[in-house]
């Protein structure tokens, strides 16, 4: 520069132009690829797909894989309030047998244990084969596939009204972060959970209709099919929900000013009256995945009206109240009947890139959860936390090992 007698402001304004220039397109590769690590968390590995297929000839060709569940000895369990009920809604059977298998593992009492697995139609005969060829003598296991159930008509409207609705909520989002041709930025991660696979799942947004799925029921503890339990739930059943609904994990163990999964603000659209006159942004939203319902007390409620009123509101409004996903709506809904439970209990968020939980924390907590598009089961799940889960699954079991399924 000086050599050439340039002028050192025109080479200060030229070099930072080059700089930013470079910014700009290292942040913009990086946030394609970060639209590429959520899109791979769309597809679901051969070796899941191996599996399924693997116990669908099973369930064919073998008698055993056939047999009733559970066994008729053990059918008035299925109703009996002195048993521990617990809920899972999944179609994914490796998943089903990792949280089974690490409840029963950590569990004081596994004998008292019932599992409610409830299924997809083109899953049934699969799951269904799963844990019959796979018994397990300490727990009882009931596995149902949606289209054994007899609903009543208005019931049936409804739950499908409830996902139609969905559906044109995650089309709404889907079309708008295409038309925005995905620009990076921070504020714009949350529009990537419209590539979630779960935003228009059945299964996901079934949670709401507990009381109808279990009628004989009166109390459950639901998991998600994402998580592994690593310390004794036992003493969820006898929780005092102080007159509450649903007991789950608000607070959280990471310090002042931190939410266990993400602010109200992170669910909902605050530019709108609607949201904005009746919560707080800054509010922390419960998490789902680690819970204890009160069905009977549900039943006595409008819970699932007021989110049928809500789903209607989001219609009316141009599905501008909030993002895609089955807690939104949910949120609104329990409101006010939510019981906080020490933070230990359920630590999430493990499904993300770089989970940002230490490890005495993980250690501590009584179930981990893989929430967010990193499952366990994907490869691009973090290795610093997937032996968690992968540890739970049996490599010895011939289908196992057939499917390539290692850990």
């Amino acid at each position: 520069m000086t050599l050439n007698r340039q002028d050192i402001k025109a080479f200060a304004f030229k070099t930072k132009t080059m700089i930013a220039k470079m910014e700009h397109i290292v942040k913009k590769a990086q946030w394609h690829e970060s639209i590429y690590w959520h899109l791979a968390a769309h597809g679901v590995p051969t070796s899941l797909h191996c599996l399924s297929l693997e116990m669908a000839e099973e369930y064919a060709v073998n008698a055993a894989a056939r047999s009733r569940l559970p066994l008729p000895q053990h059918i008035h369990r299925l109703i009996d309030p002195s048993f521990h009920h617990v809920v899972l809604l999944t179609d994914n059977i490796l998943a089903a047998s990792v949280v089974i298998s690490s409840t029963l593992k950590t569990s004081s009492n596994p004998e008292k244990l019932v599992f409610h697995v409830v299924t997809d139609k083109k899953t049934y005969t699969s799951m269904h084969a799963w844990f019959s060829v796979n018994t397990i003598v300490s727990a009882v296991v009931e596995v149902k596939g949606l289209h054994q159930y007899d609903w009543s008509h208005e019931v049936n409207v409804a739950v499908r009204e409830m996902l139609e609705i969905h559906h044109q909520i995650w089309n709404h989002y889907y079309r708008s972060l295409k038309k925005e041709d995905l620009e990076y930025g921070t504020e714009n991660y949350h529009k990537l959970d419209v590539l979630s696979p779960s935003s228009v799942s059945l299964l996901n947004h079934l949670r709401v209709y507990l009381p109808v799925l279990f009628p004989d029921l009166d109390k459950v503890v639901f998991l998600d099919d994402d998580i592994v339990v690593q310390h004794d739930l036992s003493s969820l059943w006898d929780l005092d929900l102080n007159q509450k609904v649903v007991a789950a994990v608000v607070d959280s163990s990471c310090g002042t000013d931190c939410c266990p999964g993400r602010k109200y603000n992170d669910y909902f659209n605050f530019t709108n009256p609607i949201i904005s006159s009746i919560l707080d942004q800054n509010r922390c939203g419960w998490l789902y995945g680690v819970n204890v319902f009160d069905l009977q007390r549900w039943r006595k409620s409008n819970i699932t009206a007021v989110y049928h009123q809500w789903l209607k509101h989001s219609l009316n409004s141009g599905f501008e109240l909030w993002h895609p996903g089955a807690l939104p709506p949910a949120i609104l809904a329990f409101e006010n009947h939510v019981h906080a439970i020490d933070p230990s209990w359920h630590i999430a968020g493990l499904g993300y890139r770089y989970p940002r939980v230490d490890n005495h924390t993980l250690e501590a907590a009584a179930v981990v959860h893989f929430s967010g598009p990193a499952k366990p089961w994907l490869e691009i799940g973090s290795s610093e936390v997937r032996h968690l889960w992968t540890r739970h699954i049996n490599s010895s079991n011939h289908h196992i090992r057939k499917c390539g399924i290692v850990n």
